[in-house]
This record gives C-alpha cells, structure tokens and sequence, in this order.
C-alpha cells in the first residue's frame, strides 16, 4: 500500500522508542514496521508477532539480507510474547482492524499485562468517523474518462469499501480508544491522524499508569 512507510515512520516517532528499550510489533507481517523501529533506534530490542508463517519467513529474509537483529514468533494478538510488565512499547500498524472482538479486547488487556509501568502502546489504523470518507455513487457514463479520472475514481471505490468494512467500523468514532480504556489504560488517545488515499487513519497511543 502506498504511504505505508511514512506511517511506520510517524508511528515510531510518536512512540519515543529509546536506546535500548523493549518493543513488540504486534501483527508483524513481513517486518516494515519493526524495521523502522530499528531504523530509527538500531539498539532497540524488538519482537515481530504475527499468526501468518509465511509472513514470517519473509520478515526473516529481509531481516538477515539488512543484518538487523529481529525476533520472530508466531502467534496471535492475544498473547504478546513478553513477561508480566517487561515490555517498553507495543506498537501495531494496519492489523487490528483484522482481529475480530474478543481478540481486540483480550489484545488490549494483555498489552497491558506485558507493558512495564510508564510503557506505552502506539496504534495505527483505519479509523475515525465515517462520515470522513466519501461515499461513491455509480458514474452516468462509461466511456471516454481519463486514466487520471479512473484512478481517482478507483481511489474512492477503495476508500468507500474500506471505511465500510465490518472489520474496519469497529474502528470508527472512539473505537480504539474505548478498546485501551476498556482494557485498563488511563489515558487513551488520539495523538494523531492522516488521510491516507484508502482512508482516514488515526494513530492511537495510551500509558501504563498503574
């Protein structure tokens, strides 16, 4: 998807990773987001979790090919591979519109589980109020459109079906925050958002204050 590196970037800016700490990507997929912690804090200590192994088996290649130093697991959002409050950051983009109900909340708590206190967790994903996406009617006519006009109008095509999805309106409004104060978080936000071509995208954040 285009753009999605700029949004690793700003998500790992707006985490404040540190020399060092603790990171688990949750929803890995095949690494970028972890690669741009490590980007941007090559001594940070970071975890890849994703459920797909073929996923991970690329994130392993594109790992060794950068000699960078990541962690692999497979599993799900549920259960991030982490002690009780040893974690300094989980951080997750463009998955957990994926994860259905009961996994989000069982996410949600158990970030909190892993993460030590004044750790925080750094969310990006589709979100926000639909009525920000437009709409797409059905064109009048059939021919004779540009290329330009195509693409745009497939843009929003894209944009309308995105902002619908089932998956994807759990999101909308509040829904990510809610989800973290549900969880136990004291104060979750939204500390920034974009309008990226497929659709709004807020990025969410939220401290572990015991």
């Amino acid at each position: 998807m285009a753009g999605v590196r700029a949004l690793h970037e700003r998500a790992v800016e707006l985490a404040g990773i540190q020399p060092g700490q603790t990171v688990v990507d949750v929803g890995c997929g095949t690494g970028n987001l972890s690669f741009a912690v490590l980007a941007a804090q090559p001594s940070a200590r970071v975890t890849g979790l994703d459920p797909d192994r073929d996923a991970l088996h690329r994130a392993a290649h594109k790992a060794r090919r950068r000699s960078l130093a990541l962690t692999l697991v497979q599993g799900y959002a549920d259960r991030i591979p982490a002690e009780d409050a040893s974690l300094d950051h989980v951080v997750s983009s463009l998955a957990l519109h994926h994860v259905d109900d009961d996994g989000r909340i069982a996410f949600a708590r158990d970030a909190l589980r892993a993460l030590r206190p004044g750790g925080t967790v750094t969310i990006v994903d589709f979100g926000g109020p639909a009525s920000n996406v437009e709409d797409v009617g059905h064109p009048t006519h059939r021919h004779g459109h540009s290329p330009v006009h195509a693409l745009r109008h497939l843009t929003r095509l894209m944009r309308s079906r995105v902002a619908h999805s089932p998956v994807v309106t759990r999101n909308h409004g509040n829904g990510i925050v809610t989800l973290l104060t549900d969880a136990g978080f004291r104060d979750a936000r939204e500390v920034a958002h974009t309008d990226h071509r497929f659709g709004r995208v807020t990025f969410v954040q939220a401290t572990h204050t015991p």
